[in-house]
């Protein structure tokens, strides 16, 4: 039980992350490698952006290998509910939301929906300024209304 409490706590914390590291890295000085992301490339599949999914999912990695061969508390679930959190963050922002896979395209779905809004204001902005909507499951109340 507090195992499971543990990574559901880390889980959401996640976001908190996500949404700080996108508002000051990404769009700070880290912005090199997410620009392209703003600026898709039709002809390539990869961007460099990509390269922040390595990034973010090495505490997770290091967390679960830490935590299954010592006995550091905590550390273990810690490091799964880092790892649950980047694997909706991919299913989410990449495949739902970027297509980046031809999946789960058509959603009645008002959370689905909501989230969809508030990523493609984020990404109306093309440079490192003036961005809004860094995080990506929680999503303010405004992007609820039809629109």
């Amino acid at each position: 039980m507090f195992f499971a409490l543990i990574v559901i706590f880390t889980f959401f914390f996640m976001e908190f992350i996500a949404w700080f590291t996108h508002k000051f890295i990404m769009h700070g000085f880290l912005w090199n490698l997410h620009e392209d992301h703003h600026t898709k490339n039709p002809t390539s599949f990869f961007e460099k952006n990509d390269y922040f999914f390595v990034i973010f999912a090495v505490p997770g990695m290091a967390c679960i290998f830490l935590g299954s061969f010592f006995p550091i508390p905590l550390v273990l679930p810690i490091g799964v509910g880092i790892t649950v959190y980047g694997m909706a963050y991919f299913l989410v922002h990449d495949i739902f939301i970027h297509q980046r896979f031809k999946i789960f395209r058509n959603t009645d779905n008002i959370y689905f929906k909501a989230i969809r809004r508030a990523h493609k204001i984020h990404h109306k902005h093309l440079g490192k300024e003036d961005g809004e909507c860094f995080g990506m499951l929680l999503v303010p109340l405004k992007y609820f209304k039809k629109g």
